[in-house]
């Protein structure tokens, strides 16, 4: 059964079941297939076949089975590392800083590009530049409500989670996670940006941003994006949004920031669930917000100047 569900996946172009709602897996497979639809990278395969793997431990754990049929099924992935996604360079990180919408743009909407006098801090100033300092994802940004914003054993921390109302993604367990504001985020006045939020009576930190069909804030953000790094001269095919992440894992790195520490506070866990942190590793290990606010307080980009967004 789990062979056959991994021969399914090899097949399934990505979003399958977004596009073509009315088909079944198999249908859409043999649809794939029939018209050569590109299939979905071995990375987002494994990724399945991992979930899958972990509902097939519980019930081992459980009793329910004597063995997890899916241990081990993976496939190959031919895609070299350093052709993936890779972080920001510094020149990037220059270009995209210094874009009128950080230096003085005409307005945040149409002419986010063109250089004026007006300085807006709204979704398009502040989602970069969280990323950049908390290593978050698109979409767990754009989400966040303003009370995700709060002081956690006396330090102000990102709390990232599904809600109360369960009306947020998260990509993994492990997402769920306490980030503690980089100190550089409050120099440039994000707390203050959050109250006056809270005063507008908004819930959402970022509320000119809508839902789109699937249930995220980000997608519209996510094509905006993509418009904004080509008029900055930063766009490249190997980076994007989730760039960020990159640059602030690598950032991690060179502080020599404890690696159950990145993990934890990145959601991190490993692809195969070898060599990297299970969950119960990675979330709940009682690290005290202390701890991870000196260790993200160590994260620096020295050959990037950002004191122009200091308040």
């Amino acid at each position: 059964m789990c062979r056959d569900a991994l021969g399914v996946l090899q097949t399934l172009p990505s979003n399958a079941s977004k596009r073509w709602p009315d088909l079944t897996l198999r249908e859409l497979a043999a649809k794939a297939r029939a018209e050569g639809i590109p299939a979905m990278s071995a990375a987002n395969v494994n990724e399945y076949m991992n979930k899958l793997s972990t509902l097939f431990n519980w019930a081992v754990k459980e009793e329910k089975i004597t063995r997890n049929p899916a241990k081990g099924l993976r496939i190959a992935d031919l895609v070299a590392r350093r052709d993936k996604r890779k972080p920001f360079s510094t020149v990037q990180l220059r270009r995209i800083f210094n874009a009128p919408i950080y230096r003085g743009c005409r307005d945040d909407g149409v002419g986010f590009a063109c250089a004026g006098d007006a300085k807006p801090r709204r979704a398009r100033f502040w989602i970069p530049l969280i990323a950049l300092w908390s290593g978050m994802r698109q979409n767990e940004i754009c989400q966040l409500h303003t009370a995700d914003v709060r002081k956690v054993e006396g330090i102000l921390c990102f709390v990232v989670g599904r809600g109360e109302a369960g009306d947020k993604h998260l990509k993994t367990v492990a997402s769920e996670r306490l980030v503690p504001l980089h100190p550089e985020l409050i120099r440039m006045g994000l707390p203050q940006y959050v109250d006056e939020r809270r005063r507008a009576g908004d819930t959402r930190l970022f509320p000119e941003l809508s839902l789109d069909g699937y249930g995220h804030y980000s997608s519209r953000f996510s094509k905006w994006f993509a418009r904004f790094l080509l008029s900055c001269n930063a766009a490249d095919e190997r980076t994007c949004f989730h760039s960020f992440r990159h640059s602030f894992r690598d950032a991690l790195r060179e502080a020599k920031v404890e690696r159950e520490i990145v993990l934890a506070m990145g959601g991190w866990t490993s692809p195969l669930g070898s060599g990297g942190a299970s969950v119960a590793d990675t979330y709940g290990k009682g690290f005290s917000t202390q701890l991870l606010f000196d260790a993200i307080a160590n994260v620096e980009y020295p050959a990037l100047d950002l004191t122009h967004l200091r308040l």
